[in-house]
């Protein structure tokens, strides 16, 4: 059983940065650092989209629109996934869930007020 824990998100001005965080815990915690992982959102009446995606070398691939302004990371000492968001936008509102094969986490929302 994987468990994926999100947290970071919230409330935040156009314009501004938030970091999030995905902690995996389980029977993933030793082989956090093989497994492929990706972050991705859904806003109210839309499907669920990927964001970024981050491979066990270390090669990432972003939506054409967070190019730029979003990074992804991770720790594979802390069994953690990071999503670094800069120059948020309203349109970047939505929750955002943390996937790895087979397990995905329970969201965190983050909204951009204008």
């Amino acid at each position: 059983q994987v468990q994926l824990v999100e947290s970071g998100g919230g409330l935040v001005q156009t314009g501004g940065s938030l970091r999030l965080s995905c902690a995996a815990s389980g029977s993933i915690r030793t082989i956090f650092s093989i497994n492929d992982m990706g972050w991705y959102r859904q806003a109210p009446g839309k499907q669920r989209e990927l964001v970024a995606y981050i491979t066990s070398l270390g090669n990432t691939n972003y939506a054409d629109s967070v190019k730029g302004r979003f990074t992804i990371s991770r720790d594979n000492a802390k069994n953690t996934l990071y999503l670094q968001m800069n120059s948020l936008k309203p349109e970047d509102t939505g929750v955002y869930y943390c996937q790895c094969p087979g397990s995905w986490g329970q969201g965190t929302q983050v909204t951009v007020s204008s």
